[in-house]
């Protein structure tokens, strides 16, 4: 059993490193607090061949494997994690949904433009009344003639202000097996936005609404029985959350030990410290462990969709690693770690909100229990006294 990427993988990730060293490390902080998408450097990453790496060649993509993927979103990350948000767009997510079920006509009017960094696609899938009770979702697909209409609202949609079209779990009948999704572009009739808001990481949302929205037949991706291919790609998104969580983990961890190999206190740097010392050793245990089991989850799914058990196992982990280390980091480094003059803090806020997007460490929990008991098992309310 070997722990150590190949020779292969190793090169590739000292290559995305150059890249991102001469490319993104200048101007990451401003990046960070760019309410923009940085189409700039989407643009980049497709003429360095980095969106669509699991995309087969045939598709206008890399051809490579998920692992190579979260190797990409990794490096990224050391130079700027702002720019990592645009290696998950274009591998992970909506943009795989798309390439391995969307028809001919869906890859030669959608994908193109998405692998060349002139479009980015967003997941509308959460509604105010169903949030992690995704199967519980209302906005209906009614037939209508040879296409549907498309009615209800949807929540908390990543890059919602900023996608050019939009990847739309509907229901077209009851229970689970009436869920589906459809593709709507920006602009399209009955298709509307609420007002912006707000993340504490800085991400921009806005509520979305469909009033009767026209959506042809040439637009359905998966029609009714298709949620659990659609939740299969939502795996591979949830290993993009995990990737960017421990890599912003690992950036703030990077800052917090050369601010204690620099930084003196009474007349002694602050690696001579026991307690800082203790909490390094600490990082790097949850680090190394959750790296593992992202690895773990990225290369059990070859070129196909990873294990559910494994995507939530690793997700758990890199989310409570990444943020422990950079909550950590911002301690150690004090004033200067709760700055905005620092990533530090802007990594803090990242990886606190994705222990909630991408499905919740508390769900997620659920699912792991699930596998330890192999059954599908009941959530139990608890009645009031």
């Amino acid at each position: 059993m070997d722990f150590n990427l190949t020779d292969e993988q190793a090169m590739f990730r000292d290559s995305v490193a150059g890249i991102s060293e001469r490319n993104l490390r200048d101007g990451a902080l401003a990046r960070a607090h760019d309410p923009e998408y940085p189409w700039d450097v989407a643009e980049q990453m497709a003429d360095a061949g980095l969106l669509g790496i699991t995309v087969p060649e045939s598709d206008g993509g890399v051809g490579g494997t998920l692992m190579d993927a979260v190797i990409a979103i990794e490096e990224v990350a050391k130079a700027c994690p702002r720019s990592a948000d645009v290696i998950q767009a274009g591998n992970f997510g909506a943009i795989r949904v798309l390439a391995q079920y969307g028809t001919e006509d869906q890859k030669e009017r959608y994908l193109s433009k998405l692998l060349a960094g002139k479009g980015l696609i967003a997941v509308a899938m959460t509604e105010p009344q169903a949030g992690s009770a995704v199967t519980e979702l209302s906005t209906t697909a009614v037939p209508d003639g040879k296409g549907w209409r498309i009615s209800g609202e949807k929540v908390f949609t990543t890059h919602g202000l900023h996608a050019t079209v939009f990847l739309v779990y509907v229901r077209f009948g009851p229970g689970v097996d009436g869920i589906g999704s459809v593709l709507i572009e920006r602009g399209a009739e009955g298709f509307s936005f609420g007002k912006p808001s707000r993340f504490l990481s800085g991400e921009d949302w806005n509520t979305l609404y469909f009033d009767n929205v026209y959506v042809g037949p040439e637009d359905v991706v998966l029609g009714p029985g298709g949620f659990k291919k659609q939740i299969s790609g939502f795996n591979v998104e949830r290993l993009g959350n995990s990737s960017r969580a421990l890599a912003l983990g690992r950036y703030a961890f990077n800052e917090a030990r050369e601010h204690a190999l620099i930084r003196h206190q009474f007349k002694q740097p602050l690696v001579n410290f026991q307690g800082l010392q203790w909490k390094f050793s600490e990082m790097k245990i949850q680090a190394e462990a959750a790296q593992l089991l992202l690895y773990r989850a990225a290369a059990g799914a070859d070129s196909g969709f990873p294990s559910a058990q494994d995507t939530a196992i690793a997700k758990v982990a890199c989310n409570r690693a990444g943020f422990a280390m950079a909550n950590e980091a911002m301690q150690i480094m004090g004033g200067t770690g709760f700055s905005e003059e620092s990533l530090v803090e802007y990594c803090l806020r990242r990886t606190r909100g994705w222990m909630i997007a991408g499905g919740t460490i508390e769900i997620l929990l659920n699912r792991i229990a699930e596998g330890v008991f192999e059954q599908r098992l009941p959530i139990k309310k608890v009645e009031a006294a």
